[in-house]
């Protein structure tokens, strides 16, 4: 029962908790779609983390090249070279924003393979 302090109204109620609720078999099928899906979904991150590494490392290394402790110490052609291939890394991912986790990595490995003997 619910009573109005102010007025000493009283009054039975009862609180149901259906309305807006998931049934067991709503909740049973999403459970179920979301084991579908986990590969998927695995399979997405694993990819999006590839990517974001490579931007990363791109990002990285030109910034590196760029800060006026390092650029002192570097040749002038090895700065360009590293430049030149964070650039075309940095374009293939503008037009390659779907590309494959192993196209990402070996995108990478390729930048790492010009700038690491450099820096």
């Amino acid at each position: 029962s619910a009573e109005d302090k102010t007025t000493g109204k009283k009054n039975a109620i009862t609180i149901t908790n259906d309305k807006g609720r998931l049934t067991k078999e709503e909740i049973e099928r999403m459970v179920n779609d979301a084991k579908t899906h986990e590969a998927d979904d695995k399979a997405q991150r694993e990819r999006i983390d590839a990517k974001n590494g490579l931007e990363n490392y791109a990002y990285s290394m030109k910034n590196t090249v760029n800060d006026e402790k390092v650029a002192d110490k570097l040749d002038a052609d090895d700065k360009q070279k590293i430049l030149d291939a964070v650039d075309e890394a940095t374009k293939w991912l503008d037009s390659n924003q779907e590309g494959t986790k192993e196209e990402y990595e070996s995108r990478q490995k390729d930048l790492e393979a010009v700038c690491t003997p450099i820096i």
